[in-house]
């Protein structure tokens, strides 16, 4: 778990890794932040872009289509090896993904579960390279290209302290995704971890041996507390301003926001109206427990409580 780079802070990591960066446009403030919340952050993730072309596929990527309006990534690898930066913050790119895959990237495991499910929302924790390749298996891939793919992803696993693991493709993300197609992701991460591995020791040992590497500690779910929350529900319609009354309360707004019951600038932590609308439309829904009539008064419960927190990351303590 990291908190998002800074675009000043992305642009030196890059440039740091020995990469050549163009800042595209108005990339710093290119984002789909308004659709949702940006981190934590968790690994990085390789796209094909099924294009070609250095300047369509960029274009491309900063602005979106109809379909899926842009910023389509962060940064476009081009076929000689140069970054272009087109976003920073959220974008569209990894879409809905497997909530398991993302434990594991998390935990960085060293293998990664089938991803068979697509219930959790990638664009939020991963930072997204899209690589100018047609993706047809046919399309060869520079030796120059891939090095600038090995370095823009170490770039990022050395200034947030992570290792290769943290690395992983769309199709290793989303089922029925194939990119990137044309090189293996294992062949690819073990690229990455030989550069962020330390430098041989010298011939003669130290006298001291060195301390072993600890792997980072998997980070842990948020908790809510149902009765600090109930009791925030049943009293905030009430206040005046907009107390946070629980602080918990902002973790179930947040998710309520990821699942489209909520608008952004109602995640406040003041569990008013609107909130206790939206989680009622929440134990209505099919995932939240299919409730009906007083069971669905937007009051949360156990089951649905924890049915929200299964999907979106959170666990609840009675």
């Amino acid at each position: 778990m990291a908190t998002p780079l800074t675009a000043d802070r992305l642009f030196k990591a890059l440039r740091d890794e020995g990469l050549t960066v163009i800042e595209h446009r108005s990339w710093r403030t290119n984002n789909r932040n308004h659709k949702g919340p940006w981190g934590p952050m968790h690994g990085v993730m390789i796209h094909h872009t099924v294009t070609s072309g250095t300047a369509n596929s960029v274009e491309l990527c900063y602005n979106g289509h109809s379909a899926l309006p842009g910023p389509l990534c962060h940064g476009v690898i081009a076929k000689d090896g140069t970054v272009h930066l087109v976003g920073n913050g959220r974008t569209n790119h990894a879409g809905l993904g497997d909530g398991d895959v993302l434990r594991a990237v998390a935990a960085e495991a060293k293998t990664l579960p089938v991803d068979n499910e697509a219930n959790t929302d990638g664009n939020r924790h991963f930072y997204g390279f899209e690589c100018v390749n047609l993706g047809d298996g046919k399309d060869p891939w520079p030796a120059v290209q891939l090095e600038a793919i090995e370095r823009a992803a170490a770039a990022l696993c050395r200034v947030h302290g992570w290792s290769q693991r943290s690395v992983i493709g769309h199709l290793e993300w989303q089922p029925g995704k194939i990119d990137p197609r044309g090189f293996t992701m294992n062949s690819m991460r073990d690229r990455i971890g030989k550069r962020l591995a330390p430098d041989p020791a010298p011939t003669k040992p130290p006298a001291t041996k060195p301390p072993t590497p600890t792997m980072p500690t998997p980070p842990k779910q948020p908790v809510v507390d149902l009765s600090k929350l109930i009791a925030a529900a049943r009293s905030n319609p009430k206040a005046t301003g907009t107390p946070v009354t629980y602080a918990g309360v902002r973790i179930v707004e947040a998710a309520l926001v990821d699942a489209g019951y909520l608008t952004k600038p109602l995640l406040d932590g003041h569990f008013g109206t609107a909130t206790v609308t939206a989680y009622s439309r929440w134990q209505k829904s099919k995932a939240g427990g299919g409730y009906k009539g007083a069971a669905a008064d937007g009051i949360p419960g156990k089951d649905s409580l924890t049915r929200l927190g299964k999907k979106y990351g959170f666990t609840v303590t009675p």
